[in-house]
């Protein structure tokens, strides 16, 4: 690490005026003959290589570094509610047993609540090396300081690696929790990871309003913390168990809790695209409201459900529910047809794991084409008929 010093001994107003337009990122403030630099400092070094000779310096601290050899595991997280895990949890077993070939680590899985012995079963089948179970009627009911406190417990005396939790409502409450009582760091809404051969885990997401894809990593931390969303990674496949089960003794945990729960009332269902085999998704090309009722025949005949981008929520058209993008929903359809939309990372990055995509954009750079099976060049108002024209002659077909 480091950071940019400011040596104001030899600081005039005109020095600051030379730095302060030297840089790029307006990192620099000059208040009452003082020159100092905000948080959007991007430590280009600009300053310290062409500003006035000895004014601004790199300085470099060096942390200690944690052993590694003594940190050894991938855990997840499974995440349950009314003791039914939440299927991300086994995404992530998934993407661990990727993870764990590199490093030759162990697979934990951690689970918390008064009835688990299915869920224990669940996650053996998807070969975890051994599942740690926290078993109480006291863990019934998620509570975020209880739960902490029992994740907490299970790093002290295991000494992991890395835990990896789902970027769901609870996961995102619950994970910076446990980063901050482990005093460790977090990436939050990964995309993608990796992990170096000396266990460093590679957390990837899209950063400064996905211009870039950030590469982010704690090496001198652990346990090594990420969220990630559901439909992000596949779910793996079903094995004859191998795995074993340690029961903890949960005596010296304290059970204490601040907030009752008094009751719970579900929310009516309602469909979720994350679970859609065919999403028909609408962009920022379409002029009005009125004009989605063109999709309605490929919605019909092809039993889709309909999703959009954000300018479509704005607009008031959709239900936040229908937006895909990493502040959306992450689907993962059998068939995604893309109608007039720019491409942005962030709804890129939450559809691109459909096993068919085909795209319409009248830009022939647009970047979905770079990752669609069949990509279209066109005015969505002039391609939309022959779609349709295209699908009623497969229905009359086989209909």
């Amino acid at each position: 690490m480091a950071y940019i010093k400011v040596n104001n001994d030899k600081v005039t107003p005109d020095i600051a005026k030379q730095l302060i337009d030297l840089c790029p990122f307006n990192a620099f403030e000059y208040t009452d003959m003082y020159l100092s630099i905000n948080a959007s400092c991007k430590i280009c070094k600009m300053c310290v290589k062409k500003g006035p000779s000895g004014v601004c310096e790199l300085v470099e601290t060096v942390r200690p570094c944690v052993d590694k050899a003594l940190y050894k595991g991938i855990a997840v997280y499974v995440e349950q509610r009314n003791n039914i895990a939440h299927p991300v949890s086994w995404e992530l077993i998934g993407k661990a047993k990727e993870l764990a070939q590199k490093t030759k680590e162990p697979i934990f899985a951690i689970i918390i609540g008064s009835d688990v012995k299915h869920m224990v079963d669940e996650a053996l089948s998807y070969g975890v090396d051994k599942v740690f179970a926290y078993q109480d009627e006291t863990f019934k009911d998620f509570d975020v300081e209880v739960y902490s406190r029992v994740v907490e417990h299970f790093f002290k005396t295991y000494q992991n690696n890395v835990i990896l939790f789902g970027s769901t409502p609870q996961g995102r409450s619950f994970a910076p929790r446990i980063a901050a009582r482990l005093k460790t760091g977090l990436t939050a809404d990964c995309t993608m990871l990796d992990i170096k051969p000396e266990g460093d885990l590679v957390q990837i997401r899209p950063a400064f309003g996905g211009n870039i894809m950030a590469k982010i990593n704690t090496p001198n931390h652990r346990p090594q913390l990420a969220t990630i969303r559901y439909k992000m990674f596949n779910l793996p496949e079903k094995e004859t168990p191998h795995g074993t089960v340690s029961y903890e003794s949960s005596v010296v945990i304290d059970k204490t809790k601040r907030t009752k729960l008094l009751q719970a009332t579900d929310k009516p269902q309602v469909k979720d695209i994350s679970e859609a085999e065919v999403i028909i998704a609408c962009g920022r090309a379409f002029k009005k409201e009125k004009d989605l009722e063109l999709i309605q025949p490929l919605v019909q005949k092809l039993n889709a459900e309909v999703a959009c981008t954000r300018p479509l929520i704005e607009n008031g058209w959709f239900d936040a529910k229908h937006q895909i993008g990493l502040s959306g929903r992450t689907v993962k359809p059998k068939l995604i047809i893309n109608l007039g939309i720019s491409g942005a990372v962030q709804y890129i990055e939450g559809m691109k794991e459909a096993e068919l995509i085909i795209s319409v954009n009248q830009d022939e750079h647009n970047k979905l084409f770079d990752i669609s099976h069949y990509s279209i060049v066109g005015d969505i108002y002039e391609v939309l008929p022959e779609l349709n024209k295209l699908i009623d002659q497969v229905w009359k077909v086989n209909p």
